[in-house]
């Protein structure tokens, strides 16, 4: 099953993709969030060029797990833009993604600059990844 993961910012959507078989993430592009509140378009062109089969977006919990205002307008957008697509949406704990893809990106000697305008698909692309970490996770042991 191929899954679009999405990143929902106040001003960017990171956008990752799966591959056919819900292995690996791989971050694809970042949409501008005021735009794609009004025009769904780019957002269903990636979703048929990809046959994305369902939306995996990170969830921004509190440190303590919680949800809190953010979360909800994450949540809020999220079921509106599945909505648009026809797709069912899933969601996954985003908690430190930025983090993780801001260190990541330092580690491959990305610069500043080219961080800036990376980072939002790459933490969707690590989202995405734990959300299908845990799906095979989940197969194996259901399957003991």
């Amino acid at each position: 099953m191929r899954a679009l993961g999405l990143d929902i910012g106040a001003t960017r959507v990171g956008v990752a993709v799966s591959d056919p078989a819900g292995i690996m993430a791989s971050p694809v592009t970042v949409l501008d969030a005021r735009r794609l509140a009004g025009d769904v378009r780019d957002l269903v062109r990636l979703v048929e060029d990809y046959e994305a089969e369902v939306l995996v977006i990170g969830l921004p919990l509190t440190m303590g797990g919680s949800e809190g205002p953010q979360a909800e307008d994450v949540r809020a957008e999220a079921e509106r833009l599945a909505q648009a697509v026809g797709l069912p949406v899933e969601y996954q704990d985003e908690r430190l993604s930025s983090t993780e893809a801001r260190r990541a990106m330092h580690v491959a000697g990305m610069s500043e600059k080219e961080q800036r305008g990376s980072l939002d698909k790459v933490a969707a692309a690590i989202v995405l990844q734990g959300w299908l970490d845990s799906r095979r996770t989940a197969a194996r042991e259901g399957a003991r």
